[in-house]
């Protein structure tokens, strides 16, 4: 079932989801399993799963580095269709325009129909590790706009090299992403809500907000976006912090502001495990006031660990 029929279909009452990533090459799919399961009792419609780009890792020959091309956790339609058979839940595989070709974003595409995943979020990805900007693939989108445009196409029947006619058209809901405080990259938040309107015009369903620490900022985006005729669903990413690296890693990698009252909690912690307790509390407050306010769904970034995401939905749902 698509997203936006869970949404609709819960007539107004907000949902419970959360996202993982797939474990690193020579991993059992076990270890993510058991991060699942205790998060199964809050019956999340769909679960999404993450897909990484290529990276480069160096290789020792001989006393000399052979740089070579990778993929550290491959395996996202894999694990989307695992979950699924196991759980009987929905999932959402994320499809990057960094490291894909047009062509191979079709092809997964194509898988994805045969498998009955209805749902994709559609992302422009990170910049390589080794690079300062994010710059396309050869062959691949530049923009998360022309990949949603893509998706739309193959709806149509509008594959890259032909248009198919056919009874057996993939109808796949779209996500996208949206920046509360705004993409890193963007000049303003007006110029980034434009790109967010242009990505919803193309076919975009619904958005699914980065993660932020202060409510406000989230309500005031929503009301923005709204002015500026976006109208599908919009719904809260939330991250708990965790350890006390992320009062710095956070505002670094994601461009996010912390509430000063939460950065003095953090800071007056005698050890991570503390740090965790305060993270949960805080995202159990934040949950409430979402929740309050009627937000259509409470998603959880896990990072492929549950035990502060279920104290989190304990008190919550």
């Amino acid at each position: 079932m698509k997203v936006i029929d869970h949404i609709k279909q819960a007539k107004g009452e907000t949902l419970f989801s959360f996202e993982i990533i797939p474990p690193v090459k020579g991993k059992s799919i076990q270890e993510l399993y058991d991060n699942i399961d205790p998060l199964m009792e809050f019956k999340p419609p769909f679960i999404d799963v993450t897909t990484s780009r290529e990276e480069y890792v160096y290789i020792d020959r001989d006393g000399l580095l052979d740089k070579k091309l990778t993929r550290m956790r491959p395996g996202t339609l894999g694990i989307c269709a695992s979950i699924t058979h196991k759980y009987n839940v929905d999932t959402v595989p994320h499809v990057l325009c960094g490291g894909f070709t047009k062509e191979e974003t079709e092809y997964l595409l194509v898988d994805c129909h045969y498998l009955g995943i209805d749902n994709v979020m559609a992302l422009r990805g990170d910049a390589m590790k080794e690079e300062k900007y994010f710059s396309a693939t050869s062959g691949g989108h530049q923009f998360a706009s022309d990949l949603v445009r893509q998706i739309s196409d193959l709806n149509k029947g509008n594959y890259l090299h032909e248009v198919i006619e056919t009874d057996n058209c993939a109808d796949f809901c779209v996500g996208v992403a949206g920046y509360p405080e705004k993409h890193m990259e963007a000049p303003s938040l007006k110029s980034d809500l434009k790109r967010l309107k242009q990505k919803v015009d193309l076919g975009a369903d619904y958005v699914v907000t980065q993660m932020f620490f202060d409510n406000k900022k989230f309500f005031e985006f929503v009301e923005e976006a709204r002015k500026m005729g976006i109208n599908v669903p919009i719904i809260p990413g939330i991250k708990p912090i965790a350890v006390k690296r992320h009062l710095q890693l956070l505002p670094q990698v994601f461009r996010v502001d912390i509430p000063e009252e939460l950065i003095d909690a953090v800071e007056s912690c005698k050890n991570n495990k503390e740090v965790r307790q305060v993270g949960v509390e805080w995202c159990i407050e934040q949950s409430k006031e979402l929740k309050e306010a009627g937000v259509p769904v409470l998603h959880y970034y896990s990072m492929g660990k549950s035990d502060n995401i279920k104290a989190i939905a304990k008190e919550v749902f």
